[in-house]
C-alpha cells in the first residue's frame, strides 16, 4: 500500500510540473524585475549621466511595455520623461523582436520601418539612441530601459549601457 501512495504521490509532482500542463490552465507567468531592481537601474543611469555632468531622466519598462520607474534628475526638461519611456519602450519592443540590445544597434541595422518611416508614427516608439534591452545571462527579455537629457542620444544610450553592466549581475 505504501509503495502506490509514493507512486501516486510522484505522478502528480510530475503532472504538476509538466510544462505540457502548465500551459493547460491558460495562465502566463512573465519574468520581470522588482520594484527596487528596476530603482536601483534607473537611478544608476541618472547617477552616472550626472557624474559626467549631464542631468537625465531614466525610465524602465516591464515586459508589458508600461512604465515600472521613472526617475528624474534635478534639473531636466519636461519632455526628457515622455522621450525616456519613449527609448525605454523601444528598447524593449523592438530590441525584443528584431534581437538588438540597444536602440543604436536598431538603427543600424536599418530597422527604423518602412521608407515612409511609419513606424515612427507609433506614438511610443522613438527611433533615438539612448535605449537599452534588459536581459538575463540567458538572454531572456525583462524589460527596457531609456535614458534622456545629455546632449545627445549617444551620449544617454552610453548612461544607459553602463547602467546596465552596473546593475545586470543581480538579474537573475
Amino acid at each position: 500500500m505504501a509503495r502506490r501512495q509514493v507512486a501516486v504521490a510522484a505522478c502528480a509532482v510530475l503532472l504538476a510540473v509538466s510544462p505540457a500542463r502548465a500551459g493547460e490552465t491558460g495562465i502566463i507567468t512573465t519574468q520581470k524585475l522588482s520594484w527596487d531592481l528596476a530603482d536601483r537601474l534607473a537611478a544608476a543611469a541618472v547617477r552616472i549621466c550626472a557624474a559626467r555632468g549631464w542631468s537625465v531622466t531614466a525610465a524602465v519598462v516591464d515586459p508589458s511595455g508600461h512604465e515600472q520607474v521613472i526617475i528624474k534628475g534635478d534639473t531636466v526638461p519636461l519632455q526628457s520623461l515622455s522621450v525616456s519611456y519613449r527609448k525605454a519602450y523601444t528598447a524593449y519592443a523592438y530590441g525584443m523582436t528584431f534581437d538588438k540590445d540597444t536602440i543604436s544597434a536598431l538603427i543600424a541595422a536599418k530597422v527604423t520601418g518602412p521608407p515612409n518611416g511609419a513606424l515612427n508614427t507609433i506614438p511610443q516608439v522613438l527611433f533615438v539612441p539612448g535605449g537599452v534591452l534588459l536581459r538575463r545571462a540567458d538572454r531572456s527579455v525583462l524589460g527596457g530601459l531609456g535614458v534622456s537629457g545629455a546632449p545627445g542620444g549617444d551620449l544617454d544610450e552610453a548612461c544607459a549601457v553602463a547602467a546596465v553592466k552596473e546593475v545586470s549581475p543581480r538579474f537573475h
